[in-house]
């Protein structure tokens, strides 16, 4: 399984696979707009894995010079409970640190306890934080 830098060939397969892992994902988080939004700042930052031709797992990481942060970390039902997600964040991590970022943020909604329990298993806390946002 490779781990590689997001090419224009991928696409279709990222967004079978994001469909697959974010079915509820609002409009906006969607293959169309956010691979092409990604690729416009910090695209080297988007990374697929690849079984041959196929996209088993996506992370997509940003840094702003003050933290980093981690999205669309995905990997395809059929390969889940691989090891594939670690190594996805894993090397979202590796590219962050080679950046100088001292600190990487995530979000993952509440209700998703087994989620939040991957991401303990790898280091990351809960913190007492109120997430908030706002469209354009």
């Amino acid at each position: 399984m490779e781990i590689r830098p997001y090419r224009d060939e991928d696409f279709s397969g990222v967004k079978a696979l994001w469909e697959e892992a974010f079915p509820h994902d609002p409009p906006a988080n969607r293959a169309e707009i956010a691979i092409p939004a990604k690729l416009a700042v910090q695209g080297e930052l988007l990374f697929v894995a690849c079984d041959g031709e196929s996209v088993t797992g996506t992370v997509m990481a940003g840094y702003d010079g003050h933290r980093g942060w981690l999205y669309s970390v995905a990997v395809r039902g059929d390969s889940r409970r691989s090891g594939l997600g670690t190594r996805l964040v894993r090397h979202a991590e590796q590219a962050l640190l080679a950046m100088d970022c001292a600190k990487i943020n995530l979000q993952v909604r509440s209700t998703n306890a087994a989620v939040v329990a991957f991401y303990e298993a790898l280091g990351y806390a809960v913190e007492d934080r109120i997430s908030l946002g706002k469209r354009f």
